[in-house]
């Protein structure tokens, strides 16, 4: 479904990645893991269009790079900033109205989709966005991209600032949209929610990958997890 090859990004003079390689599969949660500053973020706004870059992002057979976000958006590529980019003054409805792109007829996700994941919204539905709870402003964003309905969803950092159960949360949300057919490109820090939800992984050290395989895999290699995880 996403097919990165020798993806190179630049902020300006700065040359941040340097021949990334991945793939996600038709309702695959995979995960890009690795320390703080070594291009995982980068390589998800390469792929969306935030960055220059060089290379080849094929989604769905199409070669998307090069093309401005909007038109990636259109094309079922979903996107989660780690910033989360809510509207504040507008209510959880509102902002989960401004999700929704052209005809709805034969969409996957609406209302009551997510509001029966995370109930939480349906009660706070008509309260201004920016009096959510951190752990409710993230779930508003990342049922505010379902609601455009994506074939695939590249999230950066859910669970950062998280509590321990609202965490369990985001990782029981993935893996039900993982089952409803959408594919998950899942940027992480956190190496157990990883580890639990991913059918594959990829870690970065700078700006490259350095490992690809299984959670099982990973696990078993104490060399990669010293070099490029731990603190």
């Amino acid at each position: 479904m996403l097919e990165v090859n020798d993806l190179h990004a630049f902020y300006g003079k700065s040359h941040v990645l340097h021949g990334v390689h991945l793939s996600v599969g038709a309702g695959e949660i995979v995960a890009l893991l690795g320390r703080n500053g070594v291009g995982r973020s980068t390589t998800v706004k390469a792929v969306m269009g935030q960055v220059t870059a060089t290379g080849s992002v094929r989604f769905q057979g199409r070669e998307i790079l090069g093309l401005k976000a909007h038109q990636i958006a259109r094309r079922g590529l979903g996107w989660v900033p780690e910033d989360r980019a809510i509207f504040q003054d507008l209510t959880v409805r509102q902002n989960l109205e401004l999700g929704l792109k052209g005809k709805r007829e034969s969409a996957r996700w609406g209302m009551k989709d997510v509001f029966a994941l995370f109930p939480q919204l349906e009660q706070r539905a008509d309260t201004p966005a920016g009096v959510l709870s951190g752990g409710e402003q993230q779930m508003l964003t990342l049922c505010r991209t379902l609601m455009g309905d994506p074939q695939l969803v590249m999230i950066d950092e859910p669970t950062e600032g998280l509590a321990p159960k609202i965490v369990e949360q985001v990782g029981a949300f993935l893996g039900e949209i993982a089952r409803r057919g959408v594919a998950v490109l899942l940027v992480e820090q956190k190496l157990d929610i990883a580890l639990d939800i991913s059918r594959r992984l990829y870690v970065m050290g700078h700006g490259r990958i350095v490992f690809q395989g299984t959670p099982q895999e990973l696990r078993g290699n104490d060399a990669v997890r010293k070099e490029w995880l731990e603190v």
